[in-house]
């Protein structure tokens, strides 16, 4: 038997339950996945909810996208992989689970300089972050603020965009400066006074904002320091971002991505694998939760102050 993370109803935390299930089949064109970590992002606090489109919960409905595992079943047609491979997996259903069905489209390579945990943790930031960077055109010339600069989208943003060359500046708690700084950014408190303390470590004006926090002094410090906003790009208000006249990846945006948009983000993880071996990127895991902590997990995240990525070992 497998072990699952479920709901049976739109919720807080608390209506999240441990089942245990039949041990999911390889079906053609994919594979079974034993799971040794799961990543843990926002969206699946505001699945659970219901707060994204996602059709009436008619029957138990699984958690999570993003997990790290052994494979251990391959269906027919799959020819890339093989039972005993380790693998990333990004965009599945019910990664919080010891087993998971995943396409073979969907895995990559673990890397090898990763453990479980910071491989579960690659998948949708390191693709939003990627994808988002690359849909702006940051380059060696661009002064790029972040907000919410010390989460897991954050801290892949900031990586990529200053391997490019570019300039980041990020926002953050100061408790979280010197992890910015490691990191190559110009770290700047949030709070009252955001856009004239930007502006003092960013004399020669700001290029390009990437949201990741939402928060309404985020956007009031873009509009300030930002002329053109459609160089305002966020992943959190994308049901506002037409109002706003910004640019919205996900983030309950109704534009769905691109293909080339999509393309983006399966690119990131060998990308990030890359500079990886490099030395060059780092994954960051904040806190580690059972299955049967799931819902602790999620209140975690649902604070909003997370550094670095949250993940669910079975």
């Amino acid at each position: 038997m497998a072990r699952v993370v479920q709901y049976r109803s739109f919720g807080g935390p608390e209506v999240l339950e441990v089942a245990e299930v039949e041990t999911p089949r390889a079906s053609t064109g994919h594979v079974v996945v034993e799971v040794r970590a799961a990543g843990v992002n926002p969206v699946d606090t505001k699945l659970r909810r219901g707060l994204r489109s996602t059709g009436p919960l008619t029957e138990a409905r699984g958690v999570g996208s993003d997990a790290a595992g052994v494979v251990v079943e391959v269906g027919d047609g799959v020819t890339d992989w093989s039972v005993g491979d380790e693998v990333v997996v990004r965009g599945a259903s019910a990664a919080y689970a010891t087993h998971v069905v995943a396409a073979a489209a969907q895995l990559t390579d673990k890397p090898e300089s990763l453990d479980w945990p910071q491989a579960a943790a690659l998948g949708v930031p390191v693709g939003t972050a990627y994808q988002v960077l690359r849909s702006l055109d940051v380059g060696p010339e661009t002064k790029l603020l972040i907000h919410g600069g010390s989460g897991g989208v954050g801290q892949a943003a900031v990586q990529f965009a200053t391997a490019w060359g570019a300039t980041v500046i990020a926002t953050a708690s100061p408790s979280n400066h010197d992890r910015l700084r490691e990191l190559g950014a110009i770290p700047v408190a949030y709070g009252p006074g955001l856009a004239e303390r930007v502006r003092e470590v960013a004399p020669q004006g700001i290029d390009l904002v990437f949201d990741a926090a939402g928060t309404d002094e985020a956007l009031e410090a873009s509009f300030e320091l930002v002329d053109d906003r459609n160089n305002i790009a966020t992943i959190v208000v994308g049901g506002r971002a037409a109002d706003l006249g910004i640019r919205a990846w996900a983030g309950g945006s109704p534009v769905p991505l691109t293909d080339e948009e999509l393309r983006l983000r399966v690119e990131a993880l060998a990308v990030a694998a890359q500079l990886l071996a490099a030395g060059e990127f780092e994954i960051e895991v904040s806190q580690q939760f059972s299955l049967d902590e799931a819902a602790e997990a999620h209140l975690l995240s649902e604070t909003g102050h997370v550094r670095g990525k949250i993940v669910i070992v079975p």
